[in-house]
């Protein structure tokens, strides 16, 4: 089986190419726009320059390859930066899985679409993948529209919803809120954290073993993919200075109300997983287990990163 990724130089990406890449009889094609960025010894892995905004480059690539699963996890994530450049949002999260889809369409290749939880309105978590939509920001309006493109399209296809992804690898473009609490709690910063929002949390190497029980099996359909437990920001953080051995002290509790931002957040997500347990097997770590591997890991990159 060949599988392409798109986003290759992501925390998920990543953590596929890891994945994947000791599988047997599995060929994996990593993409991403600019160079490489992947430091982990990996069996090796054909590694190709993409930039999904371009459907010349996008039908050429994928036409080229020809893998039999795309794996897409590609997007312009930074919540804010959508709703202020809404042009570049629409462009990137909407109109490249137009291309990405056309081009699937002509090898007959299985999508796995990755999506969020800010495609719900927030008001009544946590969600089963039947719950209606209702985004509150540009960046869950882009990610609800590109949902709306690979279910009307004749792909084959599953999309894989998830929340508030964690987790650590040698090349991180963005950080995640396991990792800011403990950098601002290790170097003395009191930091405030909002109490009135709620998540399913979710470990990026338990999001990647979803994706491939969703390439192994070609699982259609919409999946939730997180942990089991719903936590607020502020108890997440209280747990990563718990397991960290850090100065809780430092850490306040506030509401969102306090803090301005440019995109409105969904109150209240957090993900039922009941399917993607009956049907594909899947079993992720609590939090606590969560971190205890991102620990692990952790110690890991900071010697690749250091040799």
């Amino acid at each position: 089986m060949k599988i392409l990724i798109t986003g290759a130089n992501g925390l998920l990406g990543q953590k596929l190419i890891a994945l994947l890449s000791h599988e047997h009889n599995i060929e994996v094609v990593a993409t991403s726009r600019g160079e490489n960025v992947n430091y982990y010894d990996l069996p090796e892995y054909h590694f190709c320059s993409l930039d999904i905004t371009d459907r010349e480059q996008v039908m050429q690539v994928i036409g080229d390859e020809k893998p039999d699963v795309i794996v897409h996890t590609a997007a312009m994530t930074n919540v804010d930066a959508c709703e202020q450049n809404q042009g570049d949002c629409w462009k990137v999260n909407v109109l490249a899985v137009e291309w990405l889809l056309e081009a699937a369409k002509e090898i007959d290749a299985f999508f796995i679409h990755l999506s969020t939880d800010f495609v719900f309105s927030g008001s009544n978590g946590p969600l089963a993948e039947d719950a209606a939509i209702g985004p509150v920001n540009y960046y869950g309006k882009s990610k609800a529209e590109a949902e709306l493109l690979v279910q009307q399209s004749e792909v084959d296809h599953a999309i894989v919803r998830t929340a508030l992804v964690y987790g650590v690898a040698p090349s991180m473009s963005r950080s995640n809120i396991v990792l800011w609490v403990k950098e601002s709690l290790e170097n003395g910063k009191s930091i405030k954290v909002v109490d009135d929002q709620f998540r399913t949390p979710t470990l990026a190497e338990d999001l990647a073993q979803a994706c491939w029980l969703i390439a192994q099996k070609r699982s259609r359909g919409i999946f939730h993919i997180s942990d089991e437990e719903v936590f607020t920001p502020y108890e997440l953080s209280l747990l990563v200075a718990e397991h960290f051995n850090l100065d809780k002290s430092l850490i306040s509790r506030t509401d969102s109300g306090e803090f301005t931002q440019p995109a409105k957040r969904p109150p209240k997500t957090g993900f039922i997983i009941e399917k993607a347990k009956n049907e594909l097997g899947y079993q992720p770590h609590t939090f606590k287990e969560g971190l205890a591997y991102l620990e692990k890991h952790l110690k890991k990159t900071e010697k690749i990163t250091a040799s």
